[in-house]
């Protein structure tokens, strides 16, 4: 478990949302970009990786209570989802690593080892 700010300063992360939820922990990691998939197997506290960048996102994200949300590759996010992400209060991360990258530096903080 580490705490996400933390988290994201260690993985270089830039965050594109406004709301800030120090105290939140990630306890796991997801890397998934097929949002059933994600609904039937999240648990609260992951950090999910995915190269979605739609409003289901949020909404998944937020049926399980994860700690934030992280787009690899640069990928743009529309306003629209951003928006949505900061009124729901989560926290949604870029990256221009890889999807692979980002999990293979997740491990090495020690998220989803054991």
């Amino acid at each position: 478990m580490v705490q996400i700010d933390k988290f994201a300063g260690e993985l270089g992360l830039k965050q594109l949302t406004t709301i800030e939820k120090l105290d939140t922990d990630v306890k796991d990691g997801c890397v998934c970009d097929l949002l059933s998939w994600v609904m039937a197997r999240g648990e609260e506290g992951m950090a999910w990786i995915t190269v979605q960048t739609h409003l289901n996102v949020i909404a998944v994200a937020c049926l399980h209570d994860f700690a934030c949300v992280i787009i690899p590759e640069s990928i743009e996010v529309p306003q629209a989802t951003l928006d949505k992400a900061n009124e729901e209060g989560m926290m949604v991360f870029s990256s221009d690593k890889t999807a692979y990258r980002l999990c293979c530096e997740m491990c090495k903080l020690g998220i989803g080892v054991g």
